[in-house]
């Protein structure tokens, strides 16, 4: 158990005692949170006394001028399930970024909910996470709270070939789990990396084949009222690098997709498939400390605005011919020598390091064609947009 420090914070955790000391229940609007008020000469008791509660509790010695009551401190209901200041450079493939001021990793749908209600309650900003392969964290890091759903239950229908999927799924997994039992199609995206929630947030892509093809229905939760509901594949918009869950106004529980049942050798082809994809992939880019491709390609409208020259809508394309592929690095971050439109970093990088080597592609691209590469890679915690 921690220790209260005078004038500072310390969390105590919950137990089955009470507390020997007298509390005084007191509702208080402090960025819509739920305070109770304990005298001052109790605390000393409190550093060795937790307090039952459903969470954590987090105590702040009052001083002089801050509140309107000299000589208190307050206790803060925060769900156990909830953690504070979690590092986030472990939680994406960058490595990069700061501290998410609340984080949470809820398993179950009533977690998922729980983990809103606080948010709600607490004014919080909601970050969705899923396995951090295609963002970038501010270096501050989220001044909000982080929800990365893990729920990993895989419900097959055998005769109608369909699974569903949570969120918390690795996609690798899924598509391993689908081909043993000879449901064919996912391994279209073999080599991605990601959670189901990850992949259909942003409709992963390879080639001519999307993920929005593939799903048919999804249980998604509101990230205002906590309330889920069951859609179909119409309700998420899809198209290239887009989906509804982008409006940040949903987050995807569980999804359910529609394959092809195979025979024996139709599976035994579709696996040797997957392992040349993956073989192809990991030859052509880098397979760790990167978001993949930093920049989606130019859309068709966009192209029109390309006059004298070749029209090409692959970003890669143009960053080739800037040359920036393997030269380009700032700090610990560099273009990687595999794959122009991929940014990887090493041990000590900074996203400001990412940051920079971005901005410098951009403009590289935008003296070449007159158009500015935008990114497909989320940026997250920043107080303003860092790029063009």
């Amino acid at each position: 158990m921690s220790r209260c420090l005078a004038g500072g914070w310390s969390g105590f955790e919950a137990c089955e005692s009470v507390p020997p000391f007298p509390l005084v229940e007191k509702r208080e609007k402090k960025k819509s949170a739920r305070f109770l008020w304990v005298h001052h000469h109790h605390a000393t008791e409190m550093m060795d006394v937790p307090w039952r509660c459903s969470g954590i509790l987090i105590i702040q010695r009052q001083r002089k001028g801050v509140f309107d009551k000299p000589g208190f401190c307050f206790v803060q209901r925060v769900p156990m399930s909830i953690q504070e200041s979690v590092c986030l450079k472990s939680k994406n493939w960058f490595q990069t970024g700061g501290t998410a001021r609340y984080y949470a990793a809820p398993a179950t749908e009533a977690a998922v909910v729980d983990a809103i209600q606080f948010a709600s309650t607490n004014g919080l900003k909601i970050v969705v996470l899923g396995e951090g392969a295609n963002v970038l964290f501010s270096d501050e890091g989220v001044d909000g709270l982080v929800i990365s759903p893990k729920n990993t239950q895989i419900v097959c229908d055998a005769e109608g070939a369909s699974i569903t999927a949570g969120a918390g799924v690795s996609m690798p997994y899924l598509i391993n789990f689908a081909l043993a039992r000879n449901l064919l199609g996912l391994e279209e995206f073999s080599g991605i990396p990601g959670t189901v929630g990850g992949s259909v947030y942003i409709n992963i892509h390879y080639f001519e084949f999307m993920l929005g093809q593939f799903l048919t229905a999804a249980t998604v939760i509101n990230l205002k009222s906590g309330t889920a509901l069951r859609v179909d594949r119409g309700w998420f918009g899809f198209a290239y690098n887009q989906s509804t869950l982008q409006g940040h106004e949903w987050l995807l529980f569980d999804a359910t997709f529609a394959l092809r049942r195979g025979t024996d050798m139709e599976a035994a082809y579709a696996r040797g498939r997957q392992h040349e994809i993956e073989r192809h992939r990991h030859r052509r880019y880098p397979t760790a400390r990167t978001c993949g491709s930093f920049f989606r390609n130019f859309l068709p409208d966009e192209l029109n605005a390309i006059v004298g020259q070749k029209k090409v809508p692959f970003v890669a394309y143009y960053l080739e011919k800037a040359g920036v592929k393997g030269e380009l690095r700032l700090g610990g971050a560099s273009v990687s020598h595999l794959h122009a439109n991929m940014i990887v970093t090493e041990e000590g990088a900074t996203s400001a390091d990412v940051v920079a080597v971005s901005r410098v592609m951009q403009i590289r691209v935008r003296e070449l064609c007159g158009l500015t590469p935008q990114p497909e890679c989320r940026l997250i915690g920043f107080d303003a947009y860092p790029l063009l």
